[in-house]
């Protein structure tokens, strides 16, 4: 019989840390996927993660883990398929190490990725992004730490965890003002920042007197600030901000949506594609597709490029009805 605590440590100790190296962000969403797995074992089973073998961890109990992750935890799809991701390269781990186990192995290796619906990005218009900058009482201290970091956020598109870890010197705010971070991927990589931006951050650094390794935004007990916390904020900036601007009402504004914004923002603007990878730090230049999806306005302004002078916009209309049935498909 084998232990699964063993296998798992190994992974995470051998094969995530020191052969792959992976990112702490890699490390934690395998934490946390592990961690959900084997609590979900321990009530299924009735046995402590501690004392589970790799055959309890079956494809018939994957499989369950995964419709419970759905259906009673009402996690995405996108979230399901990122746990079976982590599943499955622990799998992949196992398999040089215990051959025996291989048809164990291999059922869990074939369970498949889920296929989902993906819905066009939400960004903010021009209008959206002012009136979410003005929401917050930069009479306060709390007010202008939001600001500041709102500010930042939409100008560079920055992550949420880039965001949160940012420190002191990570920012040149003299005349070529920039902001440095280690993004996805370990990459690292520079983004330029406005006059407007610099300035509200060099006013924010010497207020908090920050220098160094110091956190340039920071909890109200000088911790670094949780991502839910920064979630909770945008939320609360985009409620207030929907009062002067209705169409936030209607648009889910994460923290994601502003970067999101970011990118349309410099497509609008005519910036290639491949600067808009770079500025955001995507490891392909077909990743900003999406964004031409998403904005209508530029679709619109192609068409009326191409729409010859005078013609009246009409959809095809088949005269068989042989083509008639085949266009109603």
């Amino acid at each position: 019989m084998t232990s699964l605590a063993p296998l798992l440590e190994a992974f995470f100790s051998d094969r995530l840390l020191r052969q792959r190296r992976a990112s702490a962000h890699t490390i934690a969403a395998y934490r946390d996927a592990f961690r959900l797995l084997l609590c979900f074992a321990e009530k299924h089973l009735g046995k402590a993660p501690s004392s589970l073998l790799l055959a309890d961890i079956d494809a018939a109990l994957v499989a369950a883990f995964l419709d419970h992750l759905e259906k009673e935890r009402g996690n995405s799809i996108r979230t399901r398929n990122a746990r079976l991701a982590a599943v499955h390269s622990f799998f992949r781990f196992v398999a040089s190490r215990e051959p025996t186990h291989a048809g164990l192995i291999q059922r869990v290796l074939t369970i498949p990725q889920k296929r989902f619906d993906r819905d066009l990005v939400t960004f903010l218009t021009a209008v959206e992004v002012d009136e979410l900058l003005a929401a917050p009482d930069t009479a306060t201290r709390l007010g202008r730490r939001d600001h500041a970091l709102l500010l930042l956020t939409i100008q560079t598109g920055l992550r949420l965890a880039e965001v949160t870890n940012l420190r002191a010197q990570d920012l040149v705010l003299d005349a070529s003002a920039h902001v440095r971070c280690h993004g996805k991927g370990r990459k690292e990589r520079c983004t330029p920042l406005s006059r407007a931006t610099a300035r509200v951050l060099r006013a924010w650094i010497a207020e908090c007197g920050t220098t160094g390794a110091d956190l340039v935004f920071r909890s109200l007990r000088h911790t670094r600030l949780s991502h839910d916390a920064v979630e909770r904020l945008v939320a609360k900036y985009a409620l207030v901000a929907s009062k002067r601007c209705p169409t936030l009402s209607r648009k889910h504004v994460t923290p994601h949506v502003l970067r999101h914004t970011t990118a349309v923002q410099l497509l609008e603007a005519g910036v290639d594609r491949a600067v808009i990878a770079l500025w955001l730090g995507h490891e392909q230049v077909e990743t900003t597709q999406i964004y031409l999806d998403a904005d209508l306005a530029m679709k619109e302004r192609a068409l009326a490029r191409t729409a010859p002078p005078g013609a009246r916009a009409a959809r095809f209309r088949p005269k068989d009805s042989l083509l008639a049935f085949l266009e109603g498909l």
